[in-house]
């Protein structure tokens, strides 16, 4: 991923912290026959090595279910907001401006491996569900469905884990704007009053907050 300094985010527990928060994942994976790709949400493990472990899984009808041993790479896609260039002041001076798209990614590259076993299938789903029913007024629960229910559907599902072997992080929040220029984008997306503008004005001014050697 092109990083240039101003945007290269290292710290790994704001790297983890933006997986947690956007989970679903294009998870892209090296074959004989190309790029496989699919859209999963995916588990990290921040304990697990030395960056972490991501876990999810796919129906083994999913050419996914194949693949393991693959060099993968998951990418996780955080707010991001078009940033015109009539936000900023030189705009109305000197007209030498452009527009540009504000963005949060992650990158986590690992070998991939896949499982069967029903034990750690029942654990990964167990996890996956408490994680994402969290905000339900009433959670979900696995044991909440029959038992001989969940075991026919774990014989239809194949795991997934992606130790992190690499991991890149890139805050696109124009650090590299003076605060004039920055002023003017949190103006123009407060301006607009929908949900992808007020998350990455909110993203904006987090990051400017912050001692300008910690951005």
């Amino acid at each position: 991923m092109y990083t240039p300094s101003a945007f290269r985010e290292t710290r790994l527990p704001e790297l983890h912290a933006a997986i947690d928060a956007h989970a679903f994942a294009s998870l892209i994976s090296t074959t004989a026959g190309g790029l496989q790709v699919s859209h999963i949400p995916l588990l990290l493990a921040p304990e697990e090595g030395t960056y972490g472990t991501l876990y999810g899984h796919v129906a083994r009808a999913n050419a996914h279910a194949l693949c393991n041993g693959t060099t993968s790479l998951a990418i996780f896609l955080g707010p991001h907001a078009y940033i015109s260039a009539g936000w900023y002041p030189g705009k109305q001076s000197h007209g030498k401006e452009v527009p540009t798209w504000n963005y949060i990614a992650v990158h986590a590259h690992g070998t991939l491996e896949t499982f069967e076993d029903p034990a750690a299938l029942r654990e990964l789903l167990r996890k996956l569900t408490d994680r994402h029913e969290r905000p339900m007024p009433r959670p979900w629960r696995l044991d909440d469905a029959p038992a001989e229910y969940i075991d026919r559907n774990l014989k239809a599902i194949t795991g997934l884990r992606l130790p992190i072997g690499r991991i890149e992080g890139k805050w696109k929040l124009s650090q590299n704007r003076t605060d004039a220029d920055r002023d003017g984008v949190l103006a123009g997306l407060d301006s607009l009053q929908d949900e992808h503008s007020r998350r990455m004005a909110e993203a904006i001014r987090t990051v400017t907050a912050r001692p300008k050697d910690a951005r």
